[in-house]
């Protein structure tokens, strides 16, 4: 499905099924230097039981014009014209990383666009390490070697995608290959610039932090912090798994989210 947002086209998939707006939506929102492609099984369950899904792609990012945004704040007012184009007037939001800063900004700063709220590997703050800003910076390939090494915990590393023939650290380098030069890089210094401490405190919808015991990105402890936060959160911590859960641990994330959408 294609979208005229802020006069760029903007691609969002719909998870196997014409996108109807006037059932409940449920929107993903992807992380740093990826795409919709991420939540391949978590979109395709809501569109088949009773929601309305759009897996968009950010400025930039995967089938969507650019240029990228360079900050979480104008990423979150991109998000609410995405919704406004798409004639959503109130979405759950599910958010990765990157993902889940820019759906934290968008309920505390549009609270009437925000029905849910489900942050993944998500903490308050999310500095970066500076050998991989370096890299991302200078469009060199170790960028993406980090990104999926650290993202991915035990069960990625040894194999683990549930797909017989697939390989999820290899399909997490060929999905970075793919994005624009300079779009890692900027997705990167945003998260590293941006403190979701005072958004945390404003939100007010009901919220589910899911984390992975092993994320070595956005740690579980982390994590928790960000969720004492937020009033009323609710925290599902996957045993075995890192950054990446929506791909190590599919069907686990798919049973938290369930919880709370």
């Amino acid at each position: 499905m294609e979208l005229d947002v802020a006069e760029q086209t903007v691609y969002a998939a719909t998870g196997g099924r014409p996108f109807d707006a006037s059932q409940d939506c449920v929107v993903f929102v992807h992380g740093a230097g990826m795409d919709h492609t991420v939540w391949a099984l978590q979109t395709r369950y809501f569109a088949h039981h009773g929601r309305s899904v759009l897996a968009l792609d950010l400025p930039g990012h995967g089938r969507s014009a650019g240029p990228a945004l360079d900050s979480i704040p104008a990423m979150a007012e991109w998000l609410d014209a995405f919704l406004q184009a798409a004639g959503v007037a109130k979405a759950a939001l599910v958010g990765h990383s990157m993902g889940s800063l820019i759906s934290l900004e968008t309920a505390a700063h549009f609270p009437s666009r925000v029905r849910a709220l489900a942050l993944l590997g998500a903490a308050p703050r999310m500095p970066v390490h500076p050998d991989l800003l370096a890299a991302a910076e200078a469009n060199d390939p170790l960028a993406y070697d980090l990104v999926t090494s650290w993202g991915h915990g035990p069960t990625g590393h040894v194999g683990g995608n549930l797909a017989p023939g697939l390989w999820l650290m290899g399909g997490g380098e060929r999905l970075l290959e793919r994005s624009i030069p300079g779009v890692l890089h900027r997705d990167l210094a945003a998260c590293n610039a941006y403190n979701g401490g005072a958004a945390a405190a404003r939100v007010a919808c009901p919220t589910l932090l899911v984390l992975g015991s092993d994320d070595r990105m956005t740690p579980a402890k982390a994590g928790r912090k960000l969720a004492g936060a937020i009033s009323g959160a609710q925290v599902t911590e996957i045993a075995g798994c890192g950054h990446m859960m929506m791909l190590e641990k599919p069907d686990e994330t798919l049973d938290a989210l369930k919880t709370v959408l």
